[in-house]
């Protein structure tokens, strides 16, 4: 397991001890100790109900907003708790994006998407604002396709284009973490295939935190990956050992398709 003395990078976030129920009895994340390392796409798996969504949302406390009973242990990013109460929400919203399953485009243009969250943060400098949509649209593998269309409505496009533009939103804010809740399962292959080509371009500048829409995916993408089931950290591993050669037998049984 990587550590914070890794002399090729290091842990951006670490999870310790950390514990998660809600008010209906589900226990969603069980004594869950682990690293996200830094400029590396850090891959998250397993069967629906595994407790996926709800790490992820740990991380922006997006869990907040749920009738969450019980939240015990830490969440260090860059050595600091975000799980403290005196933690600025907001400023950690930011540092930490977020992209959904499903496209959620703002009723607005293209350039509006990517501008609304700076200009609500106050920026008015009409450079700073139309580099940001150019970079981010880059970034996100879209600037060549909506160039020339950033004032139509971005429910114009399609599918593809939506959640590729939502990745572009989500990195006009310049965040340090990039989480992606299967971000590509409701997309077609060409689609999928430039998502996942953004993603090893951008870990370079970002720390990824992907919770993958299959296990193909995940071997596809994965710098680092954690093997879940039923709220358990079940493996960990770095490389795609854990899907070549995984060590716990219920790991193998999920990557073979024995279950899930």
């Amino acid at each position: 397991m990587p550590n914070k003395n890794d002399s090729v990078k290091e842990n951006k976030v670490v999870l310790e001890n950390v514990n998660l129920s809600y008010s209906d009895g589900t226990e969603s994340l069980k004594n869950v100790s682990m690293p996200f390392v830094a400029n590396s796409t850090n891959v998250v798996f397993g069967p629906a109900g595994s407790g996926k969504s709800s790490l992820l949302r740990l991380f922006n406390r997006l869990n907040d907003l749920a009738d969450v009973t019980l939240l015990e242990g830490q969440v260090l990013l860059d050595g600091e708790n975000i799980l403290d109460p005196n933690t600025d929400v907001i400023a950690l919203r930011r540092k930490v994006g977020m992209v959904f399953a499903r496209p959620v485009v703002l009723p607005m243009s293209i350039r509006k998407n990517l501008t609304y969250g700076l200009e609500l943060a106050g920026e008015k400098n009409k450079t700073v604002l139309n580099e940001s949509v150019e970079r981010s649209l880059n970034q996100a593998a879209l600037w060549d396709e909506v160039k020339d269309r950033l004032d139509d409505p971005a429910i114009a496009l399609s599918g593809g284009q939506q959640q590729r533009l939502c990745l572009a939103r989500s990195l006009a804010n310049e965040p340090e973490i990039v989480l992606l809740d299967e971000p590509t399962s409701g997309l077609d292959p060409i689609s999928t295939n430039k998502i996942e080509e953004s993603l090893q371009i951008l870990k370079k500048d970002y720390t990824i935190i992907l919770v993958p829409h299959s296990v193909h995916q995940a071997a596809r993408t994965a710098d680092y990956s954690a093997f879940f089931l039923q709220g358990k950290l079940i493996e960990y591993s770095a490389g795609k050992t854990i899907y070549t050669n995984p060590q716990d037998e219920r790991t193998r049984d999920y990557v073979e398709g024995r279950f899930g």
